[in-house]
């Protein structure tokens, strides 16, 4: 484990690296309420108009694998200055964007470097902060990870609302700018280049299979799972995938190493990190469908309601931290899973007479439980990993919670639309769309469940680093 050396400030160092994150971040949710003007503007469907949230989630997909070869080929300063000159470039075009296609140009340009970001924070946290305070510092990741995207709609309904779309980009350049000078001038290089070759069929199969399951996932959610375009992309997904990670098993130097795997612990934290964003992403994508088209609530209102649940995680984030150092990750898990499985299943009794009030307190009761679950979980199983494996421990807790994100929005939208389908032939039910959202919430309830299950299972004691080489490389 690396101890703090005079070299650099562990402050300093956070604060850029959160900075950054959060804009990157933000980005992935701040088109959702600005579509409907760029509609008006740009004369273009709601199909095509949707492309400019999935080709971000796409993007940051295909770069979030990636990173973990691109953290030991570059010094944290390249990679940290490239990424945000990427993204703040990106966020330039988009801003500037005289018609669609330029606009999805600069989305795209923005996600290249926002999908770096993530895991860039997570591994020099790792590196910077020794075990016993590891907790504190992942709990402003999880305060990044949480509360930007879900300021995002109601930041975005705001500005909408008063102004331009395009100053959602304007307001997001000067940070990014900002961040890029001060990192010029204060950030050090903390993470250990060790100069892998570059294997482009890996770099290729990563990106159709990860980039083919999210697209195939996304189409599921848009079209159905009969659909040709479903099928197609999620075969051509699977079939790259299964090739990348033969090759990763054969390489010495593999691009992504799967053997973190091998860990007891690892596959436990990210499956559990995986059930909690998949409901997380899926309560966010339910709650303003239900606000909006079936209470007729505006999107404003549907994003301020889900606020001061963004708020609440933003606050208990660095206290969870504070607390998963001092007992660990299982008894955080545990409470915290409960309190979502309980109020999940309090949202899947949606009604005519649901009030805002009540939505936004149980809302805020369910991010009160995900900030006890997301970071402690993840770096419970990141502190098992050697330094050495923890940027592709982190590039894979990311990349299987973003594949969660996609697989859970296409499961529960199916979900949703079918039995509300379904159920418009039943007269006994009144309101068919608001029953498709209710089953749509029994089913994250039961995968709540699942997670508190699993979440027993979690060892609070910190393996030595050479317990955990050797459970993650004997072969």
């Amino acid at each position: 484990m690396t101890e703090t050396t005079p070299n650099y400030k562990q402050s300093t160092i956070a604060a850029l690296l959160l900075a950054g994150t959060f804009i990157a971040i933000l980005n992935q949710t701040l088109m959702i309420t600005a579509i409907p003007p760029i509609m008006d503007e740009m004369h273009i469907t709601a199909n095509s108009a949707q492309w400019l949230t999935t080709v971000f989630m796409l993007v940051n997909g295909i770069m979030i694998p990636v990173s973990a070869f691109l953290l030991e080929r570059f010094t944290t300063r390249q990679l940290f200055i490239s990424a945000m000159s990427i993204f703040a470039f990106g966020t330039l075009v988009a801003g500037l964007a005289p018609n669609f296609e330029m606009l999805l140009l600069g989305r795209v340009i923005q996600s290249s470097g926002a999908g770096v970001m993530l895991p860039l924070m997570q591994t020099v946290f790792l590196m910077i902060f020794p075990v016993n305070k590891r907790g504190s510092a992942m709990g402003l990741v999880g305060l990044v990870i949480s509360f930007a995207p879900a300021i995002g709609p109601a930041l975005s309904g705001w500005v909408t609302s008063h102004y331009s779309w395009r100053v959602l980009f304007f307001i997001i350049l000067p940070i990014a700018l900002i961040d890029i000078l001060v990192a010029f001038f204060a950030l050090k290089n903390v993470t250990e280049i060790t100069k892998p070759r570059v294997d482009i069929p890996s770099i290729v199969l990563s990106s159709f299979g990860f980039g083919g399951l999210l697209y195939g996932f996304t189409c599921a959610g848009n079209n159905g799972w009969l659909a040709s375009s479903t099928i197609i992309w999620l075969v051509v997904g699977l079939l790259a995938l299964v090739f990348f990670i033969t090759r990763q098993l054969r390489l010495e130097h593999p691009m992504l190493e799967f053997r973190v795997f091998k860990n007891s612990i690892f596959p436990l934290t990210v499956s559990i990190g995986m059930i909690t964003f998949m409901g997380l992403i899926g309560a966010e994508t339910i709650i303003p469908l239900f606000m909006q088209h079936m209470r007729n609530f505006t999107a404003f209102e549907a994003g301020l309601a889900i606020l001061p649940g963004a708020l609440i995680t933003g606050m208990m984030s660095p206290i969870t931290g504070r607390i998963f150092d001092k007992v660990g990750a299982r008894w955080l898990a545990v409470t915290g899973l409960s309190i979502i499985t309980v109020s999940s299943f309090a949202f899947s009794n949606l009604n005519p007479s649901t009030s805002f009030t009540f939505i936004m307190v149980m809302y805020g009761v369910r991010m009160f439980g995900l900030s006890m679950v997301m970071m402690p979980v993840a770096t419970a199983g990141l502190n098992r990993l050697p330094e050495r494996l923890i940027p592709h421990g982190a590039a894979m807790d990311n990349t299987m919670k973003m594949i969660a994100a996609s697989v859970g929005t296409a499961i529960l939208v199916t979900v949703m639309t079918m039995t509300a389908e379904t159920a418009k032939h039943r007269p006994e039910i009144s309101y068919p769309d608001m029953y498709g959202a209710n089953m749509a919430f029994i089913v994250v309830s039961v995968l709540s469940l699942l997670g508190l299950i699993i979440s027993f299972f979690i060892k609070n004691d910190k393996a030595p680093e050479k317990e955990a080489n050797d459970q993650v490389l004997d072969k």
